[in-house]
């Protein structure tokens, strides 16, 4: 939950299945608005697995094994490099298939097909250099863990190209900020009219995950553990601050696993997580409130 700062016009939309919000000193042009519309089209139109014409589903419905390589697909997939080295497997870009069979899949049909199986080991079937994204056999990509906080990259690239002064982009609890501070509550997974503390963002990115946010069936959620196929159920939600908000993403997903705080360390990075009993752990460097 975000604390409105002082700008003169927020342009709210819908998009990849959230909802966003969009704060400059002054409106958004058309040309701007257009531009942001574009982008997350292009975005959506290659990474959406529930896409019936994405790039990503051509992949994992074997019509072709190799696709041109989206631009984003080297920082992002570098990325999970970093991210399954630093939670032993845990995170992975090819948990898609994992998080169908359990129900939410492209048609989110929530109901489970059978139980839960552990995601391929992602680097034995995906290659990607500057020009071709490969599968050696038909896999379902979710960049899930990341692929939000990418977006919101982006998208306060291209406002900040039309716009001047304080920039807000927020989609739904990935947030990043340019210009004036944003005080942000630490939502309550179990309660969201309740915060369990608050931090200033200042030139940065906060980005949280919950188990309550995509949550179904029978304890069903959509943070699994790629080497199991089953939904985690040590921690209930995390934020995490970083110069990125693909960073910040990431570390989010990251720290539901062991690992996950060492990286944010070697990132220089600040956190918070809440244990399913509700126990709250925070980083040193942590510069918000915890409420007691």
């Amino acid at each position: 939950m975000s604390i409105p700062v002082a700008t003169g016009s927020t342009w709210t939309f819908d998009a990849i299945g959230t909802s966003w919000a969009i704060e400059t000193a002054d409106p958004l042009s058309s040309s701007a608005r257009d531009a942001v519309s574009s982008l997350v089209e292009r975005f959506d139109r290659e990474w959406s697995r529930f896409r019936d014409d994405s790039l990503v589903s051509s992949l994992a419905e074997g019509r072709t094994a190799s696709i041109p390589a989206p631009e984003d697909a080297d920082s992002m997939l570098s990325l999970y490099r970093e991210l399954a080295a630093a939670t032993s497997g845990a995170v992975n870009p090819l948990v898609g298939d994992s998080l169908a069979r359990l129900g939410y899949d492209a048609r989110l049909t929530l109901a489970a097909s059978g139980d839960a199986q552990p995601a391929p080991a992602w680097d034995e079937v995906l290659r990607w250099d500057a020009h071709h994204l490969r599968v050696t056999t038909p896999a379902t990509i979710d960049v899930g863990a990341l692929g939000k906080g990418r977006l919101v990259d982006l998208v306060l690239e291209a406002v900040r190209v039309h716009a001047e002064g304080d920039v807000v982009v927020d989609a739904s609890g990935d947030l990043a900020a340019r210009g004036t501070p944003v005080r942000v509550g630490l939502e309550h997974p179990y309660d969201p009219t309740r915060a369990i503390g608050v931090v200033t963002v200042t030139d940065a990115a906060l980005c949280a995950s919950a188990i309550n946010r995509r949550a179904w069936g029978n304890g069903l959620h959509h943070v699994l553990d790629a080497r199991t196929g089953a939904p985690v159920r040590a921690y209930a939600a995390t934020w995490a601050l970083a110069d990125t908000a693909m960073r910040a993403d990431a570390l989010a997903t990251a720290l539901f696993f062991d690992g996950g705080p060492e990286l944010a360390a070697s990132w220089d990075c600040s956190w918070v997580r809440m244990r399913t009993d509700g126990r709250v752990e925070w980083s040193p460097g942590f510069s918000g409130e915890i409420f007691s």
